[in-house]
This record gives structure tokens, C-alpha cells and sequence, in this order.
């Protein structure tokens, strides 16, 4: 049978509603995948260091990894010990008490890492069973939901990303699929969730005959859409983007683009593959999708289907979010931007800070913006030419991961505490 992810959502949406289940966040961008909150959530607007706190706790180490929320319960990553020591942490989402703090993993060569990135970067993703944590080239691990004990880990990886690793493993079906764009090893690779054992493993087709290593890295996530009518893992790497069959990690199709180390999560709007090129100039391509995809054919070159290319004000780490029938973006420098997502025109610029990555929130009818610096700006989306600034207010910490919502709540994660604010 396969596995129809709209069909799941509408699920997950209907049995929250009829059960009364505790809010969830089983992806770094939320349960749809795509930065939208449930329809339902009403969170504030506005909030201050010493007001709009249901609790703040400070979490030890340093990480990046965003929120993930699952029956009750926060988990992110963290690394200790300048990433000797590397960590999953649960939070309890009432009362904001560290459950469990324990270390996965623990080496004494952590390895080279960016100024701008950590040794815990990739965000958990949960099941009911279990939570996935990844650490790059340090290995993979399943932990026991309710004891925080390892089910298994799998060290499997040599991977030198020169600069630390940054994509999310992400949940399909009975699989974990990692994406693996190394300097020395560009490959996707799907485990069995159950034992962590290899299920099947993809090389990038890609050739990189230059001689600067940086130029074959990738640090995007992943995700499983619908094209043509059957579901495709569209996955952003160094020079090229693909499209696999998530069962069996067969190739389907193919663009290049001319960039590296791609941070930004794809999305499909309107059967075209939104995409950042990223380094070392940012461009967004917006690909037209295969309408049919048959079993047994090569891999479909889908370099004469780009419909726009955008050249200006492109982010290189935040995710681009769609509202409605417009895509919001904001640039690393500050600089957020409407766009068409049929045509590639910009609808509207504004200047909100100097330095992000978080990437933007849905919730409320709102879209949120969180600044490295602690800049916050919360607009409403409107049909004119000009943003519609709801607020904009400035906090003590500042976000280098993306935030979550759980119910009328923002979980926030600082470079130093985890936080909610209701």
C-alpha cells in the first residue's frame, strides 16, 4: 500500500480532534512539514524577558536542533564538552522539567565545525515508540520514548562535512531516511526505524569533477511529497535536486542547480519544485514536476521545466513558507520578502534585522520571524503590496532554531534555554 502523506495528516488532524491528543510538533517544520501550526492555534503576539513566560528552562551544552513535541514531551539535541559529548534532552511540556538528559554518544575527535553551526544541529524526529537523534558522522540513534534508554545506534558513518553536520533524518512509513552530503560520500540512506539496520542506500548522481571539496556538501532535509500520484522524496543536494522513490531509493528525476551547501527545506507549491541553490550565490528555482513517472525509466532530466529563477535576496538557511497562494522568505541578512509562486515576482520587501536562520512560523493567522539577534516580527498576511507588521519587539536571546507550536503556545529555543510562552 503506499502511504499517502496528505491522507496521514488528515488522520493525525481528525484523531486530535476527536480524542482530545496532546498537541504535536513531529517535524522541525511542524506536523504538515511545511511551517504551519494547526489552524486551530492561537499563540501570542508579543511577549517580553520577564513577561509572557510559562516557563524558560536552561538547557546545558550547546545545540541548534529545533523543538520536536510528542505526547507531552519536548525533544531536542545537544552536544557538551565542545562536542565530546553528545546528547538527547527531554523536556516536559507543562511544567518545563528536564525529563531526561542523556548522552548518546561520546568521542574524542568531534571534529571540525562552522562558527555558524553546532555539533547538535539536526532536529529529532519522534514516533510513538521511539525518538531518532542524529549526529552526522558521530552515528545515529533510536531511544525508548518514555525512558530515554537506546534501542539502537548505528555508527555506520564516515562522513567529513568539514564544517559539522545539519540535516534532519525524517520518518516514512518504517523508515528513517538520512540525507548524506559529505565532502568524502554524497549519498541518501533509509534505515529500518525498528533495528537501525540498512534498508536501502542511493548515491548521488552527481559528478563533481572540481577540486574544492566544499562544492559536493548539502545540509538540507528532506520531504515526501505526492507527484504524478505516488509519493516522491525530493531531496536538495550539492549542484543537483532529486526525486526518489522512498521505498526503494530508486532515482525518478533530477535538476541541477548551481549551488552547495543547501541548507533551506524544498516545498512543492502548484507542481513546481520550490527550491534555494544556496552557496555561493543564493538562487531559488521554481521546477516544474513530471506528470507521470513510470517504473523502469531513467531518471527524468527536468532542466528545461524551470518555470522562474529568482536571483535576489534568497536565504541560504531559513525555509521559505507558503501562505495561501504567496511565499515569505526571509533573507540570512534580514530581509524578508513576498513573492508570487507562479511567476518568481516580488510582491513586497522589508527590512526586519540582520542575521537569521530560524526559519518562519504560521500560527494564528500570523507569520513570525526570529532574528539570531532576538529581533521578532510578526506580520499578517495580506493580499496588498505592503506587509501588515502585527508587532515587533526585540528579546534578550536570540534563535538560531526554528520554533514549534503546542496549542496556544510558542516553544521557543534560545541559544541557552528552552522556553514557552503563552
Amino acid at each position: 500500500m503506499i502511504y499517502h502523506r496528505s491522507f496521514a495528516i488528515a488522520l493525525l488532524c481528525l484523531s486530535a480532534g476527536v480524542l482530545g491528543a496532546e498537541p504535536s510538533w513531529t517535524d522541525f517544520r511542524g506536523p504538515q512539514r511545511n511551517g504551519h501550526a494547526d489552524p486551530a492555534a492561537k499563540p501570542p503576539i508579543k511577549w517580553s524577558d520577564s513577561e509572557g513566560f510559562k516557563w524558560k528552562t536552561p538547557i546545558a551544552g550547546s545545540g541548534y536542533s529545533s523543538p520536536i513535541i510528542r505526547d507531552g514531551r519536548i525533544w531536542l539535541t545537544s552536544a557538551l564538552g565542545n562536542g565530546a559529548s553528545l546528547h538527547a534532552v527531554c523536556v516536559d511540556l507543562a511544567s518545563g522539567k528536564i525529563l531526561h538528559d542523556v548522552e548518546v554518544f561520546k568521542t574524542s575527535n568531534p571534529g571540525p565545525k562552522h562558527n555558524h553551526n553546532s555539533f547538535a544541529s539536526p532536529s529529532p524526529a519522534v514516533d510513538d515508540e521511539r525518538v531518532y537523534v542524529s549526529f552526522g558522522t558521530h552515528g545515529v540513534a533510536a531511544l525508548d520514548v518514555k525512558t530515554a534508554k537506546p534501542i539502537w545506534t548505528n555508527r555506520d558513518f564516515s562522513l567529513d562535512f568539514l564544517t559539522g553536520a545539519g540535516s534532519t533524518p525524517i520518518l516514512y512509513n518504517d523508515l528513517l531516511i538520512i540525507e548524506c552530503d559529505a565532502v568524502n560520500s554524497q549519498y541518501v540512506i533509509a534505515l529500518d526505524k525498528k533495528t537501525g539496520k540498512q534498508a536501502w542506500k542511493t548515491a548521488r548522481s552527481k559528478q563533481f569533477p572540481e577540486t574544492n571539496p566544499n562544492k559536493r556538501r548539502a545540509f538540507s532535509t528532506a520531504i515526501v511529497e505526492t507527484v504524478a500520484g505516488r509519493d516522491v522524496l525530493l531531496s536538495i543536494g550539492a549542484q543537483r535536486a532529486y526525486g526518489y522513490d522512498p521505498v526503494t531509493g530508486r532515482e525518478l528525476f533530477f535538476v541541477d542547480h548551481p549551488g552547495y551547501s543547501n541548507v533551506c527545506r524544498p516545498l512543492v507549491s502548484g507542481g513546481l519544485l520550490i527550491l534555494s541553490s544556496c552557496y555561493d550565490r543564493s538562487e531559488m528555482l521554481a521546477v516544474k514536476l513530471p506528470a507521470e513517472l513510470k517504473d523502469g525509466d531513467k531518471p527524468i532530466d527536468l532542466g528545461k521545466q524551470i518555470a522562474w529563477n529568482g536571483k535576489v535576496g534568497i536565504p541560504y538557511k531559513p525555509s521559505v513558507l507558503q501562505v495561501n497562494d504567496r511565499l515569505y522568505m526571509v533573507a540570512d541578512t534580514g530581509v524578508a520578502r513576498c513573492v508570487d509562486p507562479k511567476t518568481g515576482d516580488v510582491l513586497w520587501t522589508k527590512r526586519l534585522g540582520q542575521a537569521y536562520s530560524a526559519s518562519p512560523l504560521y500560527a494564528g493567522g500570523h507569520i513570525y520571524f526570529l532574528s539570531e539577534k532576538g529581533d521578532v516580527h510578526v506580520i499578517k498576511p495580506t493580499a496588498g503590496t505592503e506587509p501588515e507588521v502585527v508587532s515587533e519587539f526585540k528579546t534578550e536571546d536570540g534563535f538560531m532554531a526554528s520554533p514549534a507550536v503546542a496549542g496556544n503556545a510558542l516553544i521557543l529555543r534560545s541559544t541557552g534555554s528552552l522556553y514557552r510562552v503563552e
